[in-house]
């Protein structure tokens, strides 16, 4: 991130947006289309892995691909407009942005579901990539040489590890701060509206460095 163009990639669910009551919303629709008990209690209390590895809690796993077809196509009518942001998600952005950088969305959400999301909400980051989970994440990043990858679970930080960017975790999702920090994340804020202060300060650092 020394050059004058730097890019953050940050992820999505419990980062960028709280997504607990569009996807509780949603297994709950779920469990009455199928009459399938779900416990939408607890998925919500696990969110980041990819939507199969919850649903194997509740499915034969020979169903699981067609029950994600269903709740995707569900996703869009129930959960979008329940979603709220995060506090401090567009101000993050927009931090990014004033600084000459550029913004990516890396996340492991089904990317037609993760873009609408963005879009009601009002916030445009440059890149959005969908359909990836922990060190995965790392492929997008390298790809648009992302220098700083911002989430909330110990798969984000292991994604950034894997990408070799700086790891900065958010303590707003199922992983406390001390479980990021074991795993490795760089910083560990409290929640984005910490971000804009924290960028401030690592690109002046960086820029006396150079």
């Amino acid at each position: 991130m020394t050059h004058m163009t730097f890019t953050v990639g940050f992820d999505l669910d419990m980062t960028l947006i709280d997504s607990r009551p569009g996807i509780h919303a949603c297994y709950l629709a779920l469990a009455e289309r199928t009459g399938t008990f779900i416990d939408a209690d607890l998925a919500v209390t696990r969110l980041g892995p990819p939507l199969a590895e919850e649903l194997i809690n509740w499915f034969p796993e020979e169903q699981v691909p067609a029950m994600a077809d269903l709740y995707r196509e569900m996703y869009p009518t129930i959960a979008i407009a329940a979603t709220p942001a995060m506090d401090g998600a567009r101000e993050a952005i927009a931090a990014v942005r004033a600084a000459g950088g550029r913004t990516m969305v890396v996340t492991a959400k089904y990317e037609p579901n993760a873009k609408l999301h963005l879009t009601h909400l009002g916030i445009e980051p440059d890149v959005v990539v969908g359909d990836l989970w922990a060190e995965q994440k790392a492929e997008a990043l390298r790809e648009y040489r992302a220098g700083a990858y911002v989430g909330d679970h110990v798969g984000d930080v292991r994604g950034a590890r894997t990408a070799g960017a700086l790891s900065v975790a958010v303590a707003t999702g199922p992983c406390p701060a001390d479980e990021l920090r074991a795993a490795g994340a760089d910083v560990v804020l409290d929640d984005l509206s910490a971000f804009p202060a924290w960028l401030a300060g690592y690109r002046e650092a960086e820029a006396s460095r150079a």
